[in-house]
């Protein structure tokens, strides 16, 4: 199978990761072997992982066999999942490079990326195209799905963002991490996370103490991503001085979010009255995303309609309004988790 080889200084920035060979070994039966060399040992402990659990898992995702030898990693199996696995080993050895932290799930999206060759040059960037990345005051955030790479464009672009999808695909921890940029770069004043005080199929009861006590437990999910992706005395700093907001969409009614990026999270758990009331809250300078799953409705009754799946069939297609939808495909975290969306999506299929 002819593909590009790298030679050493060849690669994007003079990163350090080369192709040993000319070409990688192939016989009849469609088996290769390749040996990826890396020149930069440094990192070659992050790079295998503790007792070469990297290579294990991407062994495990791709059926192949890795065997690392000093500097040099042999990959042998299929002729196209070796040419894969050779490329996720090298696009790691780059990132570690530049001093990202890999993780399990990182790994393993670079892994399902390596799949689509839409992707090339995106996390790299070229000069008519640059990196989709979104930089925070703790980390930098690339695509790890291409419905990601989407949804990254879709949040620099469009003033209303509706993203439609399952759990543990990065809808609403990636625009915390975009409204998260913009704050920090000015380009807004306000950054306003609001969550209908829905309870999940559950009767909790009264809940004791103040008005914040008593809303807080509703929306610990984005004070845990505002956490991940800003330092945590930055974060109360902000909250202290209005800066950063997060409250009940009950509490937007009546107000104009003027230079402000505003999130609703769980909004498959809004009525069509509550989506219509803080759609039309949108202000000068600002931009609004709306998360949910259509599929996880906790509205009390059952027989309304979501104010989320109203408000898509109203609005896409307006100027200024982007809609994404991922899929169980699209799920970044543990792989068991995009198998376990995929078998409840098929639930109403079951007798």
């Amino acid at each position: 199978m002819a593909r590009k080889v790298h030679k050493a200084g060849e690669m994007n920035h003079g990163l350090a990761a080369t192709i040993a060979h000319s070409a990688q070994d192939q016989d009849q039966s469609g088996r290769a072997r390749v040996e990826v060399a890396f020149d930069e040992q440094a990192v070659l402990g992050a790079l295998f992982g503790q007792f070469d659990a990297n290579l294990v898992q991407i062994e495990n995702r791709l059926g192949v066999y890795i065997a690392a030898r000093g500097d040099k990693v042999v990959i042998e199996g299929a002729a196209d999942e070796v040419a894969r696995a050779r490329d996720v080993l090298i696009k790691l050895h780059e990132k570690l490079l530049t001093g990202e932290e890999m993780d399990a799930g990182a790994i393993d999206a670079l892994i399902t990326m390596s799949d689509q060759p839409t992707l090339e040059g995106i996390i790299t960037g070229d000069a008519k195209a640059p990196p989709i990345m979104i930089r925070t005051r703790k980390k930098t955030i690339t695509p790890r799905s291409a419905m990601q790479a989407d949804y990254m464009r879709e949040l620099a672009s469009r003033d209303i963002i509706f993203a439609l999808g399952p759990a543990g695909t990065g809808k609403t921890y990636v625009a915390v991490a975009q409204a998260v940029s913009q704050l920090i770069t000015g380009s807004v004043q306000r950054l306003i996370l609001s969550r209908p005080a829905v309870e999940a199929g559950e009767r909790l009861g009264f809940l004791p103490g103040d008005m914040k006590e008593k809303v807080d437990p509703y929306l610990r999910p984005l004070y845990d991503a505002l956490y991940d992706c800003m330092p945590p005395e930055q974060v109360d700093r902000r909250i202290a001085s209005g800066e950063i907001e997060i409250a009940p969409i009950a509490f937007m009614r009546g107000r104009t979010l003027a230079d402000a990026f505003v999130i609703l999270d769980e909004a498959q758990n809004t009525t069509r009255e509550q989506m219509k009331m803080f759609l039309t809250r949108f202000g000068q300078n600002s931009r609004m995303v709306v998360c949910g799953d259509p599929k996880q409705v906790d509205i009390p009754g059952g027989d309304r309609m979501s104010g989320l799946a109203d408000a898509v069939l109203r609005l896409e297609g307006v100027e200024g309004v982007g809609v994404t939808r991922f899929t169980a495909a699209d799920v970044v975290r543990h792989p068991i988790v995009g198998r376990i969306v995929e078998a409840y999506e098929g639930e109403d299929a079951l007798p």
